[in-house]
This record gives structure tokens, C-alpha cells and sequence, in this order.
């Protein structure tokens, strides 16, 4: 196999390549390059800044975990059990092993790019990562990771966090944000509520989640029950320091049903008689009304649509969900999500944030509707799009549409917490060159430029998620 180094420190790494407009996007890049990090919606756990321990090993950190690299390592015929997925016995030395085999099959690839930061920026590994050092740079890692700087609190300082958002089950008892908030010694650290595993019926033991769900709130188990159960532990949240609702869904379907029907339908899927047209008109009639509960408590209120879970079917048997085989799809936010627009769109309180994976749709769709609606704000690039160039191709498809204001700030999305840092420094890469290349086509003047990029990273995710 070929002997791939390392990305390496270029200071103008992902930066126009043209002398000119390299210039000002330096200038602008550096601007931003140290500001705070503003992270609104995530999924590092909170229970690693609670017990701030030494992280395991390097295979467990970075690679068994991250479904991002172990789906690339999978189509290269690397066996899920062989990398430790789903709880699968491995050593993590062999797993670095594969990883460090297989290290070619990353180059051009996001996860090899935040890899690459991560383990150089970090870690400070200098040496190639091939089969002959997998050893030596499993050691050198290794040994890193017991520093005592290299804890998750120590990590989150250096990295110049300000705002670090979790994702959190509507049960939790939100524990973990409480220690943090009452030993004041790490930066805000805030729930969001993810309540998608109660609002669909095709979710694994859903009627079993909702009746959970109804007997810790003490509430009747009718519709309005189930609504009120929900309302309640949203409060909760709040009042722990939440600002956003988060759901993730196939398709942004939304449907506005009245009391009677509503009762019906969930009757219906409570039950388990409920047909696949029935489900769908639940989930579709939930989602309006997590907008409406939005509206009235002032969650932001977050929608990440189009990816098709689970697609393997014998991967998920095997191994279960988060397991690299989640597949982008097709979307509709016009037409699904009008219901809820129709009645809602025109609130200049909700703040409803649009994330999708179909490219396609930013243009066609949610730059204008998010040119329209004051509620409607662009969800930044997610999941197969968090790349350098789909980050270009983001600004080129909306600008033009939306503007810079419509937008929702960079969203890191990860439970790769080494990652954090390389991805907002892409993200601001990815602004300053966008930019430059309208200040050099005398489209924008460098004073605006600076202005914009400017607030892109700290100002716009912070109005946005109502920090």
C-alpha cells in the first residue's frame, strides 16, 4: 500500500489557490481563526466533561465509535465486529492496525481530513500513518492521552469552546448538565431535547417509550395526555438550560390534524393497529406539533430530514443504530412542510432551522423559503455535506437567494470532540474563501466582507439558537 502522509500545517490549507484572492482570504480567515467556538447542536457526551476521565485508547476514540470512518473501512471489507462496533469484542491495537492498513482509503475524504487535523493538531503526530508505524503511532497516541491536559475539560479550554450543545432524550434527568452548571468550572454546557424515539411509531418499542413517558410526567394517557407529558418535559429542559428541540426525520412531512382526529390516530398507534399511512400522518401531525409547542415555549426548533436509517437491515440486526449505514435520500420541505408554514411560518419568534443532505434541495428550496419566512432559518452543511467543498457549493447554492443573515452558523454535529476545532476551522476556511472570491470579482467590498465573516461565527449561531 502506498505510504500516505498526514495532511500537514499548511497555514493556507483549503484557502483559493489563485495569489490574489489567497490574499484576502488569508486576511479574512485570520480574523476568525481563534474566536470562540459556538457549537449549538451536538452529540459529545455529557458525562465525558462531568467525569473527565483519560479517554481509553485511540482505536475507542477515534475510530470505533466514529460511523464516519468505520462505514469507509467496512466497504473496504473490514468487518464491523473486527473494529469493535456494537459492543463487538476487539482489541483496539488490531483496530488501529486495520485503521492504520487502510489509512490511503481516507485520502480526499472528509473523515480523513478531520483525521488528519486531529491526529496532527491534537495528538502532534508527525510520522506517516501506515501499516509498518500503526505500533508506533498507536503508543505515540496512547501515551498522549494520558497527559492531563488531554481530559475532555482540559480539551474543551484549548479548543476555546464557548457553547457546547448535547443531544439529550426527553427522560434524561438532565443530571450531568446540573453538576456542570453548579460547579461553574467549565464553560455552558446546554441539553436539546431529541424527542424523535416518542414521536414515531416505527420506532423500536415506541408504544413502550410513550407509556414511559407518561407515567414520569403523571399525566392521562390520552392525546392531550401525551401532548401535555411532552410539553412538561420540555420545561424541564429549559429550566436546565436548554435552547433548542431537535427531531430528526425521513421525510419533513407535517399535517395539521383536529382534537378528534388526532385522538384517533393516536389511539390508533398505541395500539399497534395503525397502517403505514396512519404512522406517517402521526409523525407528519407531531412534527406541526412540536412547532407549535415551539412557538409557545421558544425552543429553537431544529429539522434534520432526508437520511434513511438503518439501511442495512442484517448491519442493524448485527449491530445496531449510529452503525455507518445511515443513506442520504431524496427531500420535500416545500410541500411538507406547508402545514406547518401555513400556520406557523409568519411567527417571528420560532426560529425554524432546515438541515438536509439532498444538495439539491439548499437552492431549490430552503434558501427561499428561508428568503421568505422569518421563521425559517438554513441549516448549516450536515452529515455527507460537513466537507471542505460541499461547504463551498453551500454558500454558492443559498447566498445568492438568502443572503449571508438567513443562515444558521457552522453546526459541528459530531461525537468526534478531537474533531471539533478542525471542523469550525474548515467551516471558516470555507467563509473566508467564499468571500474573497466575491471581494476580488468586485462584488462585495472588503469592509463588508469582514463584517460578515465576522458574525458568521459567533453573532449568527448565537441569534439563531437563542443564546
Amino acid at each position: 500500500m502506498p505510504n500516505v502522509s498526514l495532511v500537514g500545517r499548511d497555514r493556507d490549507r483549503l484557502l483559493p489557490a489563485d495569489p490574489a484572492t489567497r490574499s484576502v482570504a488569508r486576511s479574512l480567515y485570520e480574523r476568525v481563526s481563534s474566536a470562540p467556538i459556538v457549537s449549538p447542536h451536538g452529540h459529545v457526551p455529557v458525562e465525558w466533561l462531568v467525569d473527565d476521565r483519560p479517554f481509553a485508547d485511540p482505536a475507542s476514540l477515534l475510530i470505533t465509535h466514529d460511523h464516519y470512518v468505520t462505514r469507509l473501512l467496512h466497504a473496504s471489507g473490514v468487518g464491523l465486529d473486527e473494529l469493535g462496533v456494537g459492543g463487538s469484542p476487539a482489541d483496539p491495537r488490531e483496530v488501529w492496525r486495520l485503521f492504520a492498513e487502510r489509512w490511503h482509503l481516507f485520502v480526499g475524504t472528509a473523515s480523513g481530513y478531520w483525521l488528519s487535523e486531529s491526529l496532527e493538531n491534537v495528538l502532534d503526530l508527525r510520522m506517516p500513518l501506515t501499516a509498518a508505524t500503526a505500533d508506533d503511532t498507536y503508543d505515540h497516541i496512547a501515551a498522549k492521552l494520558l497527559e492531563p491536559g488531554m481530559r475532555p475539560r482540559g480539551l474543551f479550554d484549548r479548543f476555546g469552546i464557548e457553547v457546547l450543545a448535547t443531544t439529550d432524550d426527553p427522560l434524561d434527568d438532565l443530571a450531568g448538565h446540573a453538576a456542570l452548571a453548579a460547579e461553574g468550572e467549565v464553560g455552558r454546557v446546554v441539553p436539546t431535547f431529541r424527542p424523535d424515539r416518542y414521536l414515531d411509531p416505527d420506532a423500536v418499542g415506541f408504544a413502550e417509550n410513550v407509556r414511559s413517558l407518561l407515567d414520569v410526567t403523571g399525566v392521562p394517557s390520552t392525546f392531550d395526555g401525551y401532548l401535555a407529558a411532552l410539553e412538561q418535559r420540555r420545561r424541564y429542559f429549559i429550566e436546565h438550560g436548554a435552547v433548542s428541540a431537535d427531531h430528526g426525520v425521513e421525510v419533513p412531512d407535517t399535517l395539521d390534524l383536529d382534537d378528534a382526529d388526532g385522538q384517533t390516530l393516536f389511539a390508533r398507534v398505541m395500539s399497534g393497529d395503525a397502517d403505514a399511512a396512519d404512522r406517517q400522518a402521526f409523525r407528519a401531525h407531531m412534527l406541526l406539533q412540536m412547532a407549535r409547542m415551539s412557538v409557545d415555549d421558544g425552543l429553537v426548533m431544529t429539522v434534520h430530514a432526508g437520511v434513511v436509517r438503518n439501511h442495512s437491515s442484517e448491519t442493524f440486526r448485527r449491530f445496531g443504530a449510529d452503525t455507518g449505514h445511515d443513506i442520504p435520500r431524496r427531500t420535500d420541505f416545500v410541500g411538507g412542510l406547508r402545514p406547518l408554514l401555513e400556520r406557523f411560518g409568519l411567527e417571528r419568534d420560532l426560529h425554524l432551522v432546515l438541515f438536509a443532505v439532498d444538495e439539491t434541495v439548499y437552492s431549490r428550496e430552503i434558501a427561499p423559503l428561508a428568503g421568505f419566512y422569518p421563521s425559517v432559518y438554513i441549516g448549516a452543511p450536515w452529515w455527507f455535506l460537513d466537507a471542505p467543498d460541499a461547504m463551498a457549493r453551500f454558500r454558492s447554492a443559498v447566498t445568492e437567494t438568502a443572503g449571508f443573515s438567513r443562515g444558521s452558523g457552522f453546526i459541528d454535529d459530531t461525537r468526534a470532540f478531537l474533531s471539533i476545532p478542525a471542523r469550525h476551522d474548515t467551516a471558516r476556511r470555507a467563509d473566508a474563501a467564499f468571500l474573497a472570491r466575491l471581494v476580488v470579482e468586485g462584488r462585495v467590498d472588503e469592509e463588508s466582507a469582514a463584517a460578515i465573516i465576522d458574525d458568521i461565527v459567533g453573532p449568527q449561531p448565537k441569534r439563531v439558537f437563542k443564546l
